[in-house]
């Protein structure tokens, strides 16, 4: 598997680029990622899982169009409803489309995903409200678990964990052992910025190498292209240098805007939504300050930031 190239359009350049259809890959017997490039803003990917006539899905799409390129790409491989679906965290690229299931799908995800999906609602919609969002809405987990959750599908184990504050405060990572392929939610970003500003930096970290642990073959990445555990080391390497980034940032009495505008992206200019440098500089500076991993911060205020250093509204091609 390879990594997402070294240079994406950025900033207005994306703004005016369409985006490829989404690609459904076999990565082992039964499993399935389908990928939307180019994986920026609004763009994931979602998972297939599917064993001895049953189906599992890991996330859905932002809008009503996107949701139904993912039930193309299920149908393709899977007979009749999905049995369960796994949201990875609760934001709303990941659940929207939940409501285009059939009832009878179980909803699985974190405990705190159900409570911060409902206090979400469809607050995405106004950050970009030239989406054409359709009809999708907010369906919550009808099932939830604290530390770790072992589904069957199958003959086949799915193995459900919660890494702590990473991404955000409410994550689930999705391993297969028998297939040694990991679903890692937006704890992994492949060839796009990682976004902590909901979870923390010191605990992405934590939860990146508890990733690299399990030693999986096969890595896929919330958003951009699958590939194996160098994504996972790819994502450390960024959030040590954010991490430094905020210590001399303090130091020098930077503001994380200011800080970003300083750095440039430095050697992960590449990445696409760069941008997210910010709010990342934000959450590294609370916890250099002493904030518990995942403490709030204002969410609307650090977008704004954002936008003023991309200078425009980023790209959301959902």
């Amino acid at each position: 598997m390879t990594t997402a190239p070294s240079a994406r359009p950025t900033g207005s350049d994306r703004r005016e680029t369409p985006t490829p259809a989404p690609v459904l890959a076999e990565l082992a017997a039964g499993v399935y990622a389908h990928v939307q490039p180019d994986g920026g803003w609004c763009l994931n990917n979602a998972g297939i899982v599917v064993s001895e006539g049953e189906t599992l899905v890991v996330d859905t799409a932002a809008t009503e169009r996107r949701t139904a390129l993912l039930r193309d790409s299920i149908a393709q491989v899977a007979p009749g409803e999905p049995g369960l679906l796994v949201n990875t965290h609760h934001h709303s690229d990941h659940t929207f489309g939940n409501v285009l299931f059939d009832p009878r799908t179980v909803v699985v995800a974190h405990r705190e995903t159900r409570v911060q999906a409902e206090l979400a609602g469809l607050g995405l919609q106004g950050l970009f409200p030239q989406v054409e969002w359709g009809a999708v809405g907010v369906r919550l987990p009808a099932l939830t678990y604290r530390d770790a959750l072992t589904l069957h599908v199958g003959g086949l184990r799915v193995e459900l964990f919660h890494p702590g504050p990473a991404h955000t405060t409410n994550d689930t990572v999705v391993w297969l052992p028998e297939r040694r392929v990991l679903f890692a939610g937006d704890l992994v970003m492949s060839g796009v910025t990682p976004y902590v500003l909901m979870g923390s930096v010191a605990g992405s970290l934590a939860a990146l190498e508890r990733l690299a642990a399990l030693r999986p073959e096969v890595v896929v990445p919330g958003h951009g292209p699958v590939g194996g555990p160098e994504l996972i080391e790819r994502n450390i390497a960024y959030l040590r240098w954010v991490q430094g980034l905020a210590v001399e940032a303090a130091e020098a009495g930077l503001t994380a805007l200011a800080a970003a505008r300083e750095a440039s992206a430095g050697p992960f200019a590449g990445l696409l939504d760069a941008e997210r440098l910010v709010s990342n500089l934000h959450r590294a500076a609370a916890e250099l300050a002493g904030a518990a991993p995942g403490a709030p911060i204002d969410v609307l205020a650090s977008f704004r930031e954002m936008v003023e250093h991309l200078g425009g509204l980023p790209a959301c091609h959902a």
